[in-house]
């Protein structure tokens, strides 16, 4: 399929639940709940013992194609730490694997790709996803919109510019060199790439809609790497066609990205109904960058996670606060969380959130 033709549309489904009381999709809304909704990304991982018992011998791609295990790995930080959110437990590279591309998350290091992608025939030769090859994925949406009961559900998928990334450097990167050099030299061939991964991404999530999730996040993990002006030219265009497309199902639509604090305006015109926000600016700065009117989502530094109570709680109490100057607010982290953190400081801070 062509990078410029548009996938149809969709329309929502009608079995979708019916959520009105959820504090998560209220402040998604820009209302003001009883209380501040509080999620973690990466709240359902390797933070939990419950989560390493369960996954142990078992690789990360087996356990996102498994519906059972990526259900109850989904459900363990609602039941542990009492979320207004649940995320779907997988990862930005299923639908990539679901698809045949040769790539696996190699412990330690994260996805690594047989044969790095750097022309226009390797572009060419990348299979097309197709809804079936994640129909494993889409039945543990199914068993979760069963269990989770007034939990709100949060699907996702990566941002076409983090999947090509990582298509093209073969692995993380930490310069993105071989990405912004192709992106440079060959517009076309990034063009084609993009295209194809926003068709990806926008099928996965398409999915998952269709299954049931409540809410969808667009996680552009490394679009910090870019500039303004490059976002604008080389990216927006292509994460605009997955959050159109899925904009009929009326869902929030959250964009997320690491070092992005000069990126927030550009990544709201994608299409995102919340913004995510980093740890690296402040909630009311976010706000202000993005003209005084703004959903946010954010922003506790991770690593803060580990540091003594009263550090932690004053700066739980300080982003509740700055968070006030959007029209809405949902309490996260600035990223992930990180592996070692004790997982009763979790609780202890969402409990903490929703008493402020």
């Amino acid at each position: 399929m062509s990078p410029t033709t548009p996938l149809p549309q969709r329309t929502a489904p009608s079995g979708r639940r019916e959520l009105p009381e959820a504090p998560f999709l209220a402040a998604a809304r820009g209302e003001r709940p009883a209380r501040t909704p509080v999620w973690f990304m990466r709240q359902a991982g390797r933070s939990l013992p419950e989560y390493r018992a369960l996954r142990e011998g078992v690789p990360m791609l087996d356990a996102c194609f498994d519906p059972e295990m990526l259900a109850e790995i989904t459900l363990q930080p609602v039941r542990r730490h009492g979320v207004d959110a649940a995320i779907l437990f997988s990862d930005i590279v299923v639908p990539l694997k679901a698809a045949g591309v040769d790539i696996d998350i190699v412990p330690g290091t994260g996805p690594v790709v047989g044969t790095p992608v750097r022309d226009l025939a390797a572009v060419k030769a990348l299979p097309e996803l197709e809804t079936g090859q994640v129909s494993k994925v889409a039945d543990g949406v199914k068993l979760l919109v069963e269990r989770l009961g007034e939990t709100p559900l949060i699907g996702f998928a990566g941002a076409p510019f983090t999947l090509a990334s990582y298509l093209i450097e073969g692995g993380p990167s930490r310069n993105h060199e071989h990405t912004k050099a192709l992106m440079h030299s060959s517009p076309d061939v990034w063009h084609e790439l993009a295209g194809r991964l926003a068709d990806t991404a926008l099928t996965f999530l398409r999915a998952q809609l269709d299954a049931g999730v409540d809410a969808i996040q667009l996680f552009d993990s490394w679009a910090g790497a870019l500039s303004e002006r490059d976002y604008r030219e080389f990216v927006l265009p292509h994460s605009a066609k997955v959050l159109d497309g899925v904009a009929a199902y009326g869902v929030p639509r959250i964009h997320f990205g690491v070092g992005t604090g000069e990126l927030l305006p550009a990544m709201r015109d994608a299409g995102a109904d919340v913004v995510g926000v980093d740890w690296r600016i402040p909630l009311d700065e976010a706000v202000r960058r993005l003209g005084g009117q703004a959903v946010v989502q954010g922003n506790l530094d991770p690593a803060l996670l580990h540091a003594s109570w009263p550090v932690l709680e004053a700066e739980v109490r300080r982003i509740v606060e700055e968070g006030k100057a959007a029209d809405g607010h949902i309490f996260n982290l600035g990223h992930g969380v990180l592996p070692g953190v004790d997982p009763d400081v979790l609780t202890r801070v969402a409990g903490l959130v929703h008493e402020l």
